[in-house]
């Protein structure tokens, strides 16, 4: 993966790492679909002037706006809300350490959008290492919540798998701003209805405030943008590994801001983590093609690599 791919993949970690712990504090004080409104409204109100100021807008929603709806459903508009809710009976980090398993579920899907990118053994290993390293840090944390909690998170994790491959396979040669400010726009205005009917009746706490405009600027018009990227730069399998990072971004936090102690466990879950990430994430190497050049003959000239890039804000 180039230097370009680690940063994203690394600041992805980070960006979605940390909404969990917004979405408990805000879910504390105004309703599921009130957190998804506000979330998708300060999305879409930062990055629509952007989008239009770059032209061609309409015409782009025109293009592509099935694939984009398909997009907004399913990356947006039912995985907000189900994760939402479920944290109201899950903690934030349990919730966080459920999505981690988003990597395989891609892979898995892999094959019914037509084998989008080629998974080599250590590949595989590495999606395995990294998903064991998230059952150690899980099992010990899987207290508390229902069934409806875990399967709405269960959905959720459906969709986050499902969407990147969406965009890699139909939207990639849409610019990033013109694909992410429509999907927020719409799915603002879906949940605007329901956000209304259950509008708080007294002003939330601060915390509540800074935890939905933390949520609405920081985890999702600027991750948005950053994820669509390292879509693009990595492909929508390896996008997706930075889910192993999450719950290691949430230990780390709790050791540096809680004085949570980091025990031995931990600390080979992480290793776990960080080596299945750098596997998953890596390049599967040429495929052999069995070929072999006869004496005498002029070896055939390799195609010019595939222009993999598309128009993107920068």
């Amino acid at each position: 993966m180039t230097a370009r791919g680690w940063f994203l993949f690394s600041l992805m970690g980070v960006l979605w790492g940390i909404p969990y712990l917004m979405i408990k504090v805000a879910v504390d004080g105004v309703s599921p679909s009130m957190v998804v409104f506000v979330r998708c409204a300060l999305g879409a109100a930062l990055l629509l002037p952007f989008a239009i100021r770059q032209g061609g807008l309409a015409a782009t929603v025109r293009t592509h706006w099935r694939p984009m709806l398909a997009f907004a459903v399913i990356e947006v508009i039912g995985p907000w809300w189900t994760l939402t809710d479920a944290e109201r009976h899950l903690s934030s980090s349990t919730a966080g350490l459920l999505i981690a398993g988003v990597p395989i579920v891609a892979v898995l899907l892999t094959r019914f959008f037509g084998d989008t990118e080629h998974l080599g053994g250590r590949r595989l290993i590495g999606l395995m290492l990294g998903l064991a390293g998230v059952g150690v840090l899980t099992i010990p944390h899987l207290t508390g919540g229902d069934a409806r909690s875990l399967a709405e998170v269960a959905v959720t994790v459906i969709g986050y798998a499902t969407a990147p491959l969406i965009m890699a396979r139909h939207l990639k040669q849409v610019p990033t701003l013109q694909l992410i400010a429509p999907v927020l726009l719409l799915s603002a205005i879906v949940y605007a209805p329901a956000a209304a009917l259950t509008w708080p009746t007294t002003m939330p706490s601060t915390s509540v405030l800074a935890s939905l405009a933390g949520l609405g600027v920081i985890c999702t018009a600027l991750a948005f943008v950053v994820f669509l990227e390292l879509i693009r730069e990595v492909g929508p399998t390896r996008a997706t590994v930075f889910t192993y990072v999450n719950p290691a971004v949430a230990v780390a936090a709790g050791a540096l801001f809680l004085d949570e102690r980091l025990t031995g466990t931990v600390l080979g879950a992480f290793a776990l983590i960080l080596a299945g990430s750098f596997l998953a994430t890596g390049s599967s190497g040429p495929r052999r093609t069995g070929r072999t050049e006869r004496p005498g003959r002029v070896p055939s000239q390799p195609t010019p690599p595939r222009d993999r890039s598309a128009p993107a804000a920068r």
